[in-house]
């Protein structure tokens, strides 16, 4: 029971791996949309885009900017770099898109946020391309160098 209660558990970053896999999945699935032609013509139609100078541009940024930050999440490659994105791109559909009306209309886009914000400052957790290649370094080893 104690260890149930306590602040830190030792399988935190299996967790947070598992909730980065799963988010950028969905993101991935999202972005997607980027490759169905149709589905993109429909985005240029929507009023938020169509007095702009090409309301194709901006849905078409925004969908292939969420299925590369997916990816990124997805692999856990540059995962801060993908958080930011990802946090950008649904605070702009949340607050642009949505009119802000996340409480009870827009509510999963707001949610990426919040997930975006958790993978910005917790990081990628295990099984990830960063924990590979960026691995973190024990501060005995870096002074032991010295």
């Amino acid at each position: 029971m104690k260890k149930l209660l306590s602040p830190l558990q030792s399988n935190t970053k299996t967790i947070v791996a598992l909730l980065r896999i799963i988010v950028g999945a969905m993101i991935v699935y999202h972005g997607a949309d980027v490759f169905n032609e149709e589905q993109m013509k429909e985005y240029a139609q929507w009023d938020n885009f169509k007095n702009e100078s090409y309301p194709s541009l901006l849905p078409y940024i925004g969908k292939s900017a969420e299925f590369l930050s997916g990816v990124l999440l997805l692999l856990g490659l540059f995962t801060r770099v993908a958080a930011a994105m990802m946090i950008i791109i649904m605070c702009y559909v949340t607050f642009k898109i949505g009119h802000g009306k996340f409480w009870y209309e827009d509510q999963h886009a707001f949610m990426f946020v919040l997930f975006g914000l958790l993978f910005f400052f917790i990081g990628p957790g295990k099984w990830s391309i960063d924990h590979i290649v960026f691995k973190p370094r024990d501060r005995y080893t870096s002074y032991k160098k010295l």
